[in-house]
């Protein structure tokens, strides 16, 4: 039987359950991916912006060199996958569709209507949950069941003493593409995407240098990242840096690679269990699988509310923010021109380079939402088209955590500038090197 796999958000090899089971069940496989539309948002802007689209390029180049390492290779289509999939099936006898599991509402939706045509043609569509660190049925609750507090979630994993499990090894040899497949071979193409030279200049800066070696995408790449990283001992030093502003290592830099799947959450943690056992435990290490549980409390809050995540309130019971959406307040919040030099250090930062610290994405979003009372949707949106490690999960999850309209206890977050300057950029570093002065 041959299976069709669908890539998606798990560009990588290794800890894959998908293919894994696809493996076991089929005698050849189809690996195809999907390159992404991009539409103009209601906010005005690309969906995807050519920075973000090069680093997806990179990471699915990688993975096609992968497979065809390995017997196999990759289709990159063009299209919708409800309308191209079963034309492919029909072509190349596909009796089976295997994917993952994703519990965003376009992901859902793209199911949902391929599912009703793969069954008049008789195929099978088959998904499995595997992008966060625990799985679903190793919670001691169910889903449905889902805590309404991050702090309450994690106190149940950890006195339940739940573990992630080990990643699955990447598979041996893989079969060749199957006969049918030649008029498709023939459009399978990986866009060839540019930066501007202003953004290539820049990366020299950057805290996530995508001209770096070390800095590229796939899942080489990323397994390259963990291994320098435990190498530094930066396993170890986590806790104490994580709020820096920029530089290589004050923070771990796995998003941008687990973003797009090309490394596996598993995988991760099973370098930071490695460094415990050598080097012991501590806040730095605990941290690593702190940040993961946020990553999964996301993931597992879609599972549980699905598209009332999307809504203009959220789960709050009504919408706090604007009337109305004013664009000339948010073109100068995205270009960097609202006059607070903080904020427009880090705007500038992530229109140039794809990537902002954890701190700052928090201080320029609270500016947005509380200072120029702006949309959190059109905060979320500028967030999915800039960030190299955008994640439908994460981002929609802490837009409303920090706006007000998620599972924020107190109610939504907002920054005090002057505060943050004090203690995170006191010297005004920062803020020169991304054009602005201090």
């Amino acid at each position: 039987m041959t299976t069709l796999l669908w890539f998606r958000q798990d560009l990588r090899l290794h800890d894959h359950a998908v293919l894994m089971r696809a493996l076991q069940q089929s005698t050849d496989l189809l690996p195809v991916f999907f390159w992404p539309e991009n539409p103009e948002t209601c906010w005005g802007h690309a969906r995807y912006s050519d920075l973000r689209l090069h680093w997806l390029a990179q990471n699915v180049q990688a993975l096609q060199q992968a497979l065809r390492a390995k017997g196999s290779d990759l289709l990159v289509l063009h299209g919708k996958p409800e309308s191209v999939i079963p034309e492919l099936c029909a072509a190349a006898k596909i009796r089976a569709v295997s994917t993952e599991d994703l519990a965003a509402p376009e992901e859902e939706q793209q199911l949902a209507a391929l599912q009703p045509v793969l069954q008049q043609q008789g195929v099978t569509l088959n998904t499995v949950w595997h992008s966060s660190l625990l799985l679903p049925h190793q919670l001691p609750f169910d889903a449905k069941d889902l805590p309404p507090v991050f702090t309450h979630f994690r106190r149940q994993l950890e006195n339940a003493a739940i573990r992630e499990s080990a990643p699955l090894p990447a598979p041996g040899q893989l079969p060749p593409l199957p006969e049918g497949v030649a008029f498709w071979q023939a459009r399978s193409v990986i866009p060839d995407i540019s930066v501007s030279p202003e953004i290539a200049e820049r990366q020299q800066y950057s805290s996530f240098p995508l001209t770096h070696p070390h800095w590229q995408g796939g899942e080489t790449a990323a397994l390259q990242h963990l291994d320098r990283y435990a190498q530094k001992g930066l396993t170890h030093t986590y806790e104490t840096t994580r709020n820096a502003l920029q530089g290589l290592d004050f923070s771990s830099k796995w998003s941008p690679w687990l973003a797009c799947g090309a490394l596996s959450p598993r995988r991760a943690m099973q370098m930071i269990r490695a460094a415990e056992q050598q080097h012991g435990e501590n806040k730095s290490t605990y941290w690593h699988w702190f940040e993961l549980l946020w990553r999964d409390y996301f993931r597992f809050l879609h599972r549980q509310y699905g598209g009332l995540l999307y809504r203009k309130q959220g789960l709050a019971a009504e919408f706090h923010g604007p009337a109305q959406h004013d664009a000339e307040a948010w073109q100068r919040w995205t270009s960097g021109n609202t006059g607070c030099d903080l904020v427009d250090a880090g705007m500038r930062e992530l229109r140039l380079t794809g990537y902002l610290s954890n701190r700052m994405r928090q201080i320029v979003a609270s500016y947005w939402l509380h200072e120029m009372q702006g949309d959190w949707r059109a905060g979320a949106a500028w967030f999915e088209a800039q960030l190299l490690d955008f994640d439908v999960f994460s981002n929609q999850g802490n837009w409303l955590y920090i706006s007000g309209h998620g599972t924020d206890p107190r109610g939504g977050r907002r920054f005090d500038i002057r505060r943050q300057i004090k203690q995170y950029d006191s010297e005004g570093d920062y803020r020169r090197c991304w054009g602005t002065a201090a």
